[in-house]
């Protein structure tokens, strides 16, 4: 299991760097860690119930806090803040960046949805 060594977050970017101890470096932007997010209302509780979070485009994140040495808790200036990013999730979510991104935009597209708010 990955360990993050190191979590910024550029605030004006809205970006989200961390960095593991074996070296890797992600950066990861709040909306797409917002419609990534762990939470139910996202994933729902089982793969049939995954939801398509529009209208993000412009979120950030208000706060992240450390949950034992595993995940941090994001909390989202929409107000989301259920779902822990565990450091597997994070890590995850940057080695799938280039294929997930791609895919949640074209899911927009088919439910005629938008990232505008």
């Amino acid at each position: 299991m990955p360990i993050a060594t190191d979590i910024r977050y550029q605030r004006a970017d809205k970006v989200l760097h961390v960095a593991f101890d074996d070296g890797t470096v992600i950066a990861l932007p709040a909306e797409y860690l917002r419609v990534e997010s762990p939470s139910a209302e996202v994933k729902g509780h089982g793969p049939d119930q995954r939801k398509t979070i529009a209208g993000r485009r412009h979120v950030g994140i208000m706060e992240i806090e450390p949950v034992g040495n595993y995940a941090v808790r994001i909390v989202f200036d929409d107000l989301h803040d259920s779902g822990l990013f565990t450091w597997d999730y994070l890590a995850e979510l940057g080695a799938t960046h280039v294929r997930r991104w791609p895919a949640y935009l074209a899911a927009l597209a088919a439910q005629g949805l938008s990232r505008d708010p």
